[in-house]
């Protein structure tokens, strides 16, 4: 079975078991554990931060963020269709008591001018917003990368409105090899930016946030409610370690493989495929067709894709699908956007669709 639901999918690599079962270890709640401590001071490094903190996931990271740059009864700016809105089930509401104040641009993501127009004016009876979410590279609009310009731009609309910012970067390492921009660089334009490891860098689970010795003190003490301080933590901070040190260089490889595995897809009759520019293809489907159905199609042939929306399949290269892997699967999905298509029967009454051929 070749699985493109996630580049959460990927198994440690034989060398990053070995990091894993040779790390040195303590418990990091008392002491400090020293692969974690490499970890968080290589990131904070990396990041241009002061400080930075180990948490067990990406998420958890996100709210302990949130938590520390907002305040209760205010709100919050972030993209319509980002992670923080879309996928962490109200989250901010929950744990920080912000209001998720969603953003939708004329583009597939937010940017500096939409962000801008969706700020409210100052108002007694308006809610003050204390803080802006970006997102990059951004999931749901496809891995779309917000190059650094972009970034800058929406942090000094969100710095002028005495807003702090958060970079939800579980997917930076992508951005980064994608445009040449260092990590650090982008890190510049927020106060606390969030890296996963458990994604194209391969490792089981973890994610780092960094940020200023203040801000960092007070997302410790949420990390601490949360149950994100763990004990001999450095067994996962090894594998984050090892793919910061194997994986990174090897992104290039997943973004070609997306480029393939669309270009080989986008051959269907009924769907259309958004152009990758990193690692992640979203397909679209013409009305009528299901998302489900395709998948299951595709999982019948052996290949596993997602299910994003009812009309919306997800694809994600990763590190565990070789290049012929992705050829196969291509071809699968594509005879079973096509086979979904003819399923429906007589489509020549079928409104035609702008892309789809």
């Amino acid at each position: 079975m070749i699985d493109l639901r996630s580049d959460t999918v990927t198994k440690p690599s034989a060398g990053m078991r070995r990091a894993i079962a040779e790390a040195e270890v303590g418990d990091d709640y008392l002491d400090g554990d020293p692969t974690t401590v490499k970890l968080q001071v290589k990131v904070a490094g990396l990041l241009g931060k002061e400080r930075a903190l180990f948490f067990p996931s990406g998420t958890m990271a996100n709210q302990a963020a949130i938590w520390a740059l907002s305040e209760p009864g205010t709100e919050m700016y972030a993209d319509y269709n980002s992670h923080i809105v879309d996928r962490e089930m109200a989250a901010a509401a929950a744990f920080a008591g912000v209001q998720l104040r969603p953003v939708l641009g004329d583009g597939p993501m937010m940017d500096s001018v939409a962000l801008e127009k969706a700020m409210r004016h100052p108002s007694p009876y308006l809610p003050r917003a204390t803080l802006v979410c970006l997102e990059n590279t951004h999931n749901s609009a496809g891995g779309l990368v917000t190059p650094l310009a972009g970034v800058k731009a929406m942090a000094q609309v969100a710095w002028s409105r005495d807003c702090r910012v958060h970079l939800d970067g579980a997917r930076l390492w992508n951005a980064c090899s994608v445009t040449g921009t260092a990590p650090g660089e982008f890190g510049a334009f927020a106060d606390t930016v969030m890296v996963s490891f458990s994604k194209g860098l391969g490792a089981p689970a973890g994610a780092v946030l960094a940020g200023d010795e203040d801000v960092m003190e007070k997302a410790n003490e949420q990390r601490k409610r949360l149950g994100g301080v763990m004990r001999q933590s450095g067994i996962l901070a090894a594998g984050a370690l090892y793919g910061l040190e194997h994986n990174m260089g090897r992104l290039a490889e997943d973004h070609a493989h997306a480029a393939q595995f669309a270009a080989l897809v986008d051959r269907a009759i009924a769907a259309t495929v958004m152009p990758p520019e990193s690692n992640i293809v979203m397909i679209d489907l013409a009305p009528g067709m299901s998302a489900h159905d395709v998948a299951a199609r595709a999982k019948e042939a052996g290949v596993l894709v997602g299910v994003w929306t009812p009309s919306r399949i997800r694809a994600i290269m990763h590190l565990d699908a070789s290049t012929s892997d992705v050829d196969h699967a291509g071809r699968v999905v594509l005879a079973a956007l096509d086979e979904s298509w003819r399923a429906l029967g007589d489509t020549s009454e079928w409104p035609t669709v702008p892309g789809i051929r």
